[in-house]
């Protein structure tokens, strides 16, 4: 299911040097804030967008107990973690100008995964979707695999922010 929602006051922006950062949620939470750690990673003037995304989210799940897995099914959980990412990354490089930040938060439930970029184009599954058709694959894995996802705009502001979130494993 896709949602468009506003963005909630109180979201902390950036850090200072918009890298990695471990912060609690602001008052009454904030967009991205599970009630967790987040994580956030500058995206603007990277190169290897993808695959830096990928090892920032991997490096977060080991942090936070995901990896190493114990299990088939907690490995299964962060593959599709790993997943969502580059899918929302890679929609950002190729439809919205390139990605802005990678945000990562948790709560022991709930990863919530935040892609921010200066596009003002509405992401959306390909419908119908063909399985035998090349490209076009992005946003249909993501709402197989995840348990909601959205996009949050700031009204007058460009951009926008595509969250998903996936279950934790158990």
């Amino acid at each position: 299911m896709s949602t468009t929602r506003p963005q909630q006051p109180g979201d902390l922006g950036p850090e200072p040097d918009g890298v990695v950062g471990s912060i609690p949620p602001g008052p009454g939470g904030s967009p991205g804030a599970t009630g967790g750690p987040v994580r956030r990673l500058a995206l603007a003037s990277a190169s290897g967008i993808v695959p830096l995304a990928r090892d920032f989210t991997r490096q977060a799940l080991y942090d936070w107990g995901w990896l190493p897995a114990a299990t088939a099914d907690r490995r299964a959980a962060a593959e599709d973690v790993l997943l969502v990412v580059s899918e929302l990354v890679t929609n950002a490089c190729l439809h919205a100008e390139g990605p802005e930040e990678l945000r990562v938060s948790c709560d022991g439930k709930v990863l919530r995964l935040e892609v921010s970029d200066r596009g003002a184009g509405q992401p959306a599954p390909r419908t119908p979707h063909r399985a035998g058709r090349p490209g076009g694959h992005g946003m249909f894995i993501v709402q197989r695999l995840c348990l909601d996802w959205g996009v949050l705009r700031v009204p007058g502001a460009p951009g926008k922010t595509v969250w998903a979130e996936l279950a934790a494993p158990v």
